[in-house]
């Protein structure tokens, strides 16, 4: 495919996700159609999308559009994203828009002259922020709040998690290289590994397909180097989801671990997953928790608004409404509620969202503490995206009086 054609397979597949359809199902969707397509095409033309949708607002008002503050619902076409995204690349409009091919048509008069001039964009469509959501983002991160907005915009950087059960982070580094994958260490957290060369190897290499390393954001990794672990503990991760947080436990000691989600369809890699780790981890069917409990250590990575993570998963930056995440408030609650009917007792309770929201972190801990008095902070902290990581918060519980 040209770069042209690229162009327009990315316009055809924005336009299905502008009428509601979920990006991953478009993407696929157009792979299946595309049968000429190779790899690098497929992935250039991801690239295209993803970069759209993370940059919704400030690409539609590029493109000629604007007002584009949710996917669904607005009058913004991916004709107007890829306009956008050409004039923010500073690349020429009409070497793409050439309609010699597989290119996108020319560009019509209309489009020519709403394009003749640099947008007068507010605050929120420069930053791709949803209007709505600006104040609790600007509260929630302060003076942070636009170095966190312009990192959103940006492709989430590769993060690799060294399986300590099988290798160290030295040896880690030089089989990756062995491979053509360049690595560094990142700061965040011990076993954590910033991929600088080679990311889309990963998936076919030696080091991946042996357990060596996994996929696993920097932060996500420091979430799990601030659980109190020892060996000899049971731990339940409480809301799995594939399990990557399960893994990540499993690596730090001689510990029991068992892994539950309200979806158990979202843990069916898992088994294969812990097969390749060296990791012993028990799956557990929702009616068989309680059966199971008390545990040592129960972490619940709570569904959230995902703003922390958004890099990665754009679209959600503009599927989330105040009515949503007022729900996902509400399911926080109750899952720090049921979990701590879990904590053995002298245990430890943690609480985990990959969100940079108030909302969904310190306010959650907060109104919990306030209706259990018996519990108490332990400590909490949070990343950032602009730091380096995604966004993620986790506060530690124990309840008063326990050794």
């Amino acid at each position: 495919m040209t770069p042209a054609a690229r162009r327009q397979a990315a316009i055809e597949i924005l336009d299905h996700i502008l009428t509601g359809e979920p990006a991953e199902k478009a993407l696929t969707a157009w792979a299946r159609r595309s049968r000429f397509a190779g790899s690098k095409d497929r992935a250039a033309v991801r690239d295209h999308v993803f970069a759209a949708l993370r940059c919704l607002r400030s690409y539609a008002a590029l493109g000629g559009g604007g007002g584009a503050g949710e996917i669904s619902g607005s009058n913004t076409t991916g004709r107007q994203l890829m306009l956008g995204a050409l004039r923010a690349e500073g690349v020429d409009v009409a070497e793409i828009f050439s309609g010699v091919g597989h290119a996108p048509a020319p560009l019509e008069p209309a489009e020519e002259a709403a394009i003749s001039t640099a947008p007068q964009m507010q605050p929120t469509e420069a930053l791709d922020i949803p209007d709505w959501l600006w104040p609790a983002f600007a509260a929630s991160l302060g003076d942070a709040a636009e170095a966190a907005a312009r990192a959103l915009q940006q492709r989430a950087p590769v993060h690799l998690r060294v399986n300590q059960r099988k290798i160290d982070r030295d040896a880690a580094f030089i089989a990756l290289s062995e491979e053509g994958i360049l690595a560094e260490a990142h700061p965040a957290a011990d076993t954590a590994l910033s991929v600088t060369e080679g990311a889309r190897k990963l998936r076919n290499s030696s080091a991946y397909l042996t357990g060596l390393v996994e996929l696993q954001d920097a932060a996500s990794q420091a979430v799990i180097e601030a659980l109190p672990l020892a060996d000899g503990q049971r731990v339940l991760d409480f809301c799995a989801g594939g399990g990557g947080k399960s893994l990540a436990i499993a690596a730090r000691g001689n510990l029991a671990v068992f892994a539950h989600d309200i979806a158990p369809q979202r843990m069916k890699d898992l088994p294969a997953r812990a097969d390749r780790a060296g990791a012993a981890i028990t799956v557990l069917a929702p009616d068989d928790v309680a059966a199971e409990a008390p545990f040592d250590l129960v972490l619940c990575d709570a569904p959230c608004s995902g703003s922390g993570s958004w890099r990665r998963a754009p679209e959600g930056k503009w599927r989330l409404t105040q009515a949503r995440l007022d729900d996902l408030c509400q399911t926080q609650a109750q899952i720090l509620h049921n979990a701590s009917q879990l904590v053995a007792p002298g245990g430890t309770l943690a609480y985990a969202t990959c969100s940079m929201l108030n909302a969904e972190n310190g306010d959650q801990v907060a109104a919990f503490l306030a209706g259990n008095p018996d519990w108490q902070l332990q400590q909490d902290h949070g990343w950032q995206v602009h730091g380096g990581t995604d966004g993620f918060y986790v506060a530690v519980l124990s309840r008063f009086g326990d050794d």
